[in-house]
C-alpha cells in the first residue's frame, strides 16, 4: 500500500502506483516538473485521496551535499544522475489526519484511538492518553512542586505590564483569525542603553467594521527601575489594526531601530524619528501587502549592506467569505478535534505566499520573491522567519517554520538567489518524515560546536522538535536521543529560544504554550487553553536537556494563553528575562532570578560602511574557559517576535575572555579582547570597542569597593 517514485533522465519525475486501495484503479501517472518532491505530494493527494496509506517521496540531492537519512528510511540508492531517499509519510485525503509516530510516547502510554477523524486543522503525531497531576489536572496546567529552585519571577503587575490586555476576536473564537496571537520585539528604540518592549495587539471585528475603537499596540518605555511606561500614542506606533507579528531592524542604516509589523489587512513600517516618535512609510516604501502575514525578519541576504525584509503569509483570508464548519467556504469539512467541532484550518483553507522585500536604499523596496526563489509557490502556512548563516559560508540563509506543511531552508547562493534546501536539509519534516504544526522557531549553538542547531515548536499530541545540525546545512532531527520529546506532547507551543539562563556558558531552551481551541477546556484531554512554560535545561555540555520543575508561585508555575515571546537582559544584569505577549491577556515579564553567581559579558555589534548598521547577520565566536560559543544577531524568529540584539555569553566561574572573534555581515573579520567581564560592551566594525552607554550603566552598577582597598585606609 505504498506509492514507490523514482527518477529517471532526463529530469523528469515519475511515479508507479502498487497496491493503492482505491475504489478504482488510479489513472497512470504524469511526468512533472524537475526535482519538485511538492508536486508529487500534490499528486498522490490528488490521485488517491482517501485510502492511501504510505506515500514514499523521492528527494534529490545536489552534487557535493551529504545525504541525510531520517529515521524511517524506506528505499535508497545511488546512479550516476542524483542521489535519492525515500521518505514514508502518512496521507489520509484533504483532511491529511496523521498516523501515531513510530515510537508512542512515554508520559501517555499507547496511542488513543481517535474517535474521530480531525477535520480541517492541524497537523498531530496522533491521538494520545490524558497526562493529569497529582490534582486531576491537565499536565499543561499542572504538576507543580512545592519545593525547588526560583528561575523566573513574574513581575509584570510590578514592573506595569498589566495595565495593556491583549485582544483577538471573541471568546469563543470560531474562527482561525481569532487564534493564533501576536508578537512582541525587545528594542532601545530611544538610545539609553534599556531594553524597551514593544507588543503587538489583535483586533475585532467591530474595531474592522468602524463600530468600535480598535485596541492599541503598546510601547512600554524602560523606566531604569524595574518599571516600565507605555508611550506607544506619544510614539506614533499603536498599529490599530489586527497585529500579528513584529521585526525590528535597521532599513536605513541610521542607527536607530526601526519596527516592521505584520497584520491582517496592512502591514506597517515605522521608521525611528530618533526622538521617541515612528512615522508609518509602509505605503512609501511599498511593502504593506494587504492580506494575512505573520513573523517578518530584516536580514541582509544579496550583501550589499542594507537590510531586507521577509514576510511570510499565512492563510488566505476574506471577510465576506468566513470558513464556518460544514460551510462551503471550507468545502463541507467538518472542523473537529478529537471529535469536538472546532474552528477550521490552517489545513482546507487556501495559503497565503510569502514575500522577499529588497532595500532600494532610497527609502523603497521591491518586490523580488519570485526572483529570489522564496515566494512559497505551494502557498504553505508561513509563521515565524529569520536570516542567519546555518552552513557557515558567511551568507545569511533563511529560515520559515510552516504550520501544518514542510518547513523552508533557503541557502543562500549569493547571487541574489536562494536554494530551496527544506527537505534534502532535513528540516522540512521531522524523524518521521511527517510534517509538523511549526510554530516558533528556535536557532542556536545549544552544543559549542560552532554549528547552528534549530527548534521548532508544535500543536499538541506532537512532540516539539529539535534540529541538529552536522554541518553544510545539513539536520537531524534528535528530539527523542536528547530526552525532550515525551514530556512536550501534550503542549501547544509557540514562542521559544535558546539563551543561558544560568550563565554557565551553555544554552538551555525555553518555549511557551496556549491552545487554540477553548473546547480543550471542557473535555479530559490532558491539554489546556491556557498552559504553563517549558524550560529545559542543558546537561554534560549539550549531551542531553532535563526540564525544570515548576515551582508554585514562581514563573514556571504561570499557566497563561501563551503565544509570541521575546529574550533578552531588561535590566542590564547578564540575566536573560522573558516578556510573553498573551492572547486576550495581559502580558507577562518572567524575571531571572536563578540563585547562581557565574559571570558573563554581552556584546552589542554596530556594523560598518559596507555591513547592516544594527550588524544583523554577524557572527561572534567568544572563547572563555577553553569553550568557544557562538552568537549571531538576528531579526525575528521565536514565534512572530524579535529578541535582544545585544549578545549573551555566559562564562561560569572564569573571569577572562580569552578571545572574541567576529566575523562581520560584509565578511570582514576581526578579533577584539575585553578588558573584563560582567558588563555590556559596544564593538564597532573596523574600531573594535568604542565608547557607549554602556560605560556609564556598567559604572552605576558595579559593587562598591570595600573601605580597606580605598586609599589611605
Amino acid at each position: 500500500m505504498a506509492h514507490f517514485f523514482y527518477r529517471i533522465p532526463p529530469h523528469t519525475w515519475q511515479c508507479a502506483i502498487s497496491h493503492c486501495k482505491t475504489p478504482t484503479p488510479p489513472p497512470p501517472c504524469r511526468p512533472h516538473q524537475k526535482d519538485d518532491p511538492l508536486l508529487i505530494r500534490q499528486a498522490v493527494d490528488n490521485r488517491c485521496p482517501a485510502r492511501a496509506e504510505f506515500v514514499l517521496w523521492a528527494v534529490p540531492r545536489p552534487r557535493g551535499r551529504t545525504l541525510i537519512r531520517p529515521r524511517r528510511i524506506c528505499f535508497s540508492f545511488r546512479s550516476s544522475v542524483a542521489f535519492f531517499a525515500f521518505f514514508c509519510v502518512s496521507v489520509t485525503g484533504p483532511a491529511k489526519a496523521q498516523t501515531p509516530p513510530s515510537q508512542s510516547p512515554l508520559y501517555g502510554g499507547s496511542p488513543a484511538t481517535a474517535p474521530a477523524a480531525q477535520q480541517g486543522g492541524s497537523a498531530t503525531g496522533g491521538v494520545f492518553a490524558p497526562v493529569l497531576d497529582s490534582e486531576n489536572r491537565p499536565i499543561t496546567a499542572g504538576g507543580f512542586v512545592k519545593t525547588g529552585p526560583v528561575i523566573f519571577k513574574d513581575i509584570s503587575e510590578k514592573a506595569g505590564l498589566t495595565k495593556w490586555t491583549h485582544k483577538m476576536g471573541t471568546p469563543q473564537k470560531p474562527y482561525i483569525l481569532e487564534t493564533i496571537g501576536s508578537g512582541v520585539a525587545l528594542l532601545d528604540y530611544d538610545h539609553d542603553g534599556w531594553l524597551d518592549i514593544y507588543i503587538v495587539n489583535g483586533s475585532t471585528y467591530d474595531a474592522l467594521d468602524g463600530k468600535a475603537e480598535p485596541p492599541h499596540a503598546a510601547l512600554f518605555h524602560n523606566n531604569h527601575d524595574g518599571t516600565f511606561t507605555d508611550v506607544a500614542a506619544k510614539a506614533g506606533v499603536t498599529n490599530d489594526r489586527w497585529g500579528f507579528g513584529v521585526a525590528v531592524g535597521d532599513f536605513d542604516n541610521d542607527g536607530w531601530p526601526d519596527l516592521y509589523v505584520a497584520n491582517y489587512g496592512k502591514n506597517r513600517l515605522y521608521r525611528n524619528n530618533h526622538d521617541g516618535t515612528f512615522t508609518d512609510i509602509g505605503e512609501s516604501a511599498g511593502v504593506t501587502l494587504g492580506n494575512w502575514s505573520t513573523g517578518p525578519s530584516f536580514g541582509d541576504y544579496d550583501g550589499d549592506g542594507r537590510l531586507d525584509i521577509f514576510v511570510p503569509g499565512y492563510v488566505h483570508w476574506d471577510m465576506n467569505h468566513l470558513p464556518a464548519s460544514g460551510s462551503a467556504e471550507i468545502g463541507y469539512l467538518n472542523c473537529s478535534f478529537r471529535g469536538a467541532q472546532t474552528m477550521c484550518g490552517p489545513r482546507g483553507l487556501p495559503g497565503e505566499p510569502d514575500h522577499l522585500f529588497h532595500n532600494n536604499g532610497d527609502g523603497t523596496f521591491t518586490d523580488v520573491s519570485l526572483k529570489a526563489g522564496v515566494s512559497d509557490k505551494r502557498h504553505y502556512y508561513g509563521f515565524s522567519s529569520t536570516f542567519v548563516d546555518v552552513d557557515n559560508d558567511g551568507k545569511v540563509d533563511l529560515l520559515v517554520t510552516d504550520d501544518s506543511s514542510p518547513n523552508y531552508l533557503y541557502l543562500n547562493k549569493g547571487d541574489g538567489t536562494f536554494q530551496d534546501a527544506s527537505f534534502y536539509s532535513g528540516f522540512a519534516l521531522n524523524q518521521d518524515a511527517r510534517e509538523t504544526a511549526s510554530m516558533g522557531l528556535a536557532v542556536g549553538d545549544y552544543a559549542n560546536n560552532g554549528r547552528l542547531d534549530l527548534y521548532t515548536t508544535t500543536f499538541s499530541d506532537d512532540y516539539k522538535t529539535l534540529y541538529r545540525n552536522d554541518g553544510d546545512g545539513n539536520f537531524v532531527d534528535i528530539t527523542p536521543q536528547m530526552g525532550i520529546a515525551e514530556g512536550t506532547y501534550p503542549f501547544l507551543s509557540w514562542g521559544t529560544e535558546f539563551f543561558d539562563y544560568d550563565n554557565d556558558g551553555w544554552k538551555d531552551l525555553m518555549f511557551v504554550s496556549g491552545h487554540v481551541y477553548p473546547q480543550v477546556d471542557q473535555h479530559q484531554w490532558g491539554t489546556s487553553w491556557a498552559e504553563r512554560p517549558l524550560l529545559f535545561h542543558n546537561l554534560n555540555h549539550g549531551k542531553k536537556f532535563e526540564i525544570m520543575p515548576a515551582v508554585e508561585g514562581t514563573g514556571l508555575a504561570d499557566v497563561i494563553p501563551g503565544r509570541g515571546a521575546a529574550f533578552g537582559d531588561l535590566f542590564n544584569d547578564g540575566k536573560i528575562d522573558v516578556v510573553i505577549n498573551c492572547i486576550d491577556h495581559t502580558p507577562v515579564l518572567l524575571r531571572n532570578a536563578n540563585d547562581d553567581h557565574n559571570h558573563w559579558v554581552g556584546l552589542l555589534l554596530i556594523g560598518g560602511p559596507k555591513s547592516p548598521r544594527d550588524a544583523i547577520g554577524s557572527t561572534v565566536y567568544l572563547t572563555a574557559a577553553g569553550i568557544r560559543q557562538r552568537g549571531d544577531v538576528m531579526s525575528g524568529g521565536s514565534f512572530e517576535s524579535t529578541n535582544d540584539f545585544r549578545l549573551h555569553f555566559g562564562l561560569g566561574e572564569t573571569t577572562t575572555v580569552e578571545k572574541v572573534e567576529i566575523r562581520w555581515p560584509d565578511g570582514v573579520k576581526e578579533t577584539v579582547s575585553l578588558p573584563s567581564v560582567d558588563r555590556y560592551f559596544a564593538v564597532e566594525e573596523g574600531k573594535g570597542l568604542v565608547p557607549s552607554v554602556y560605560d556609564s550603566i556598567a559604572a552605576e552598577q558595579a559593587p562598591a569597593k570595600p573601605a580597606s582597598n580605598q586609599k589611605g585606609k
